[in-house]
């Protein structure tokens, strides 16, 4: 194999609705893309970020802080268990992820069934962990008790996509970043983790909860993982040193899982060119789930993307492309030309 094959859109797109999203991913990658995702638009623009305006609307939440931290349409204030409520007793409202699905598959069967987007391309809706929304908005003290409650809200919301979108249509992807904070030992809000409230085993907790979420979607859904850095201001939480975390991640989650993973998606910082970023790839032991390495960096087009697929290509043989993260917070104007480094770099399936 000399180049890479197909290409993956990791979640979010920087266009302002699902239609032309799935017009423009279908229109630029049709051929090299098994899946197209609805560009996670509206509030859902900046990830987890608008989850708190949700969850502070159920009794005994409460907002950490007097004023508003305004992040667009967004109030991005963290959350808390109110003092003397009992976490197992607070009834999360519907998160959002369910009906903005339900609305864009609408948008994506009307496409497909007017030969814009090709037969046989599943719906693709990506969905955080429940550790991320848990360790980026409460309070660590809480988080162990509040983590089964936010996942039982999760799963409705996954229950409720299964119910609704036709299985042969529908793809899910747990986005996982939150997790690589704890691999990294990176404090949240410049504060270090103090209780292990992920469980006595690090590694063990985070890839026994990814597992599980795979085994809750049916074998008839296609079901895949994004593992991220993080993208605030298209940057990293921090820079990975190499791949070894993550083939790390991977290898454990695919160890562990009841059912098959259809793709793993792994970033790579745009500098990172070098043998000893991809070197832990040969050690890659996922079988025949697809690899995705998010390569392509709209700051230096084909030309970047493919210096770095040079140098993959030598650990990893066979993958798909993508870019390091969503690409929602990409500045205006550049999301077809991302779209179109994809095409140049990766052939079609």
């Amino acid at each position: 194999m000399t180049q890479p094959q197909g290409a993956l859109l990791v979640g979010s797109v920087n266009f302002d609705d699902a239609e032309t999203t799935i017009r423009q991913a279908a229109g630029i990658l049709g051929d090299r893309l098994k899946r197209i995702p609805d560009g996670e638009c509206g509030p859902r623009f900046h990830w987890i970020m608008y989850q708190p305006d949700i969850l502070g609307q159920a009794e005994g939440i409460e907002r950490v802080g007097a004023e508003r931290i305004p992040l667009r349409m967004l109030d991005a204030r963290p959350v808390r268990v109110a003092d003397g409520v009992d976490p197992a007793t607070i009834e999360f409202p519907p998160l959002g992820y369910a009906a903005a699905a339900q609305e864009s598959y609408a948008v994506f069967r009307r496409l497909r069934d007017e030969g814009v987007v090709p037969q046989g391309t599943r719906f693709q809706v990506s969905l955080p962990t429940p550790l991320a929304v848990v360790g980026a908005f409460f309070p660590e003290e809480q988080r162990a008790a509040i983590e089964p409650v936010y996942r039982a809200a999760m799963y409705r919301e996954l229950d409720e996509i299964l119910a609704t979108i036709p299985h042969e249509d529908l793809a899910i992807q747990w986005d996982n970043a939150v997790e690589f904070q704890l691999i990294e030992q990176v404090p949240y809000r410049d504060k270090p983790a103090a209780q292990p409230w992920w469980g006595d085993d690090l590694w063990g907790g985070l890839t026994a909860r990814s597992a599980e979420q795979a085994g809750r979607v049916p074998d008839d859904v296609e079901v895949g993982f994004h593992l991220c850095y993080g993208d605030v201001a298209e940057k990293h939480f921090i820079e990975p040193k190499d791949a070894a975390n993550l083939v790390r991640f991977a290898n454990m989650l695919v160890a562990a899982s009841t059912r098959r993973i259809d793709w793993i998606h792994l970033p790579v910082p745009i500098e990172r060119d070098d043998d000893a970023y991809f070197a832990p790839l040969d050690g890659l032991q996922i079988g025949d789930t697809e690899l995705y390495l998010g390569l392509v960096h709209r700051e230096d087009g084909a030309e970047g993307a493919q210096r770095r697929i040079d140098v993959a290509l030598k650990h990893a043989p066979v993958f798909g492309v993508a870019t390091e993260c969503g690409i929602g917070r990409a500045p205006e104007g550049t999301t077809d030309g991302i779209l179109r480094t994809h095409a140049a770099v990766a052939a079609a399936w």
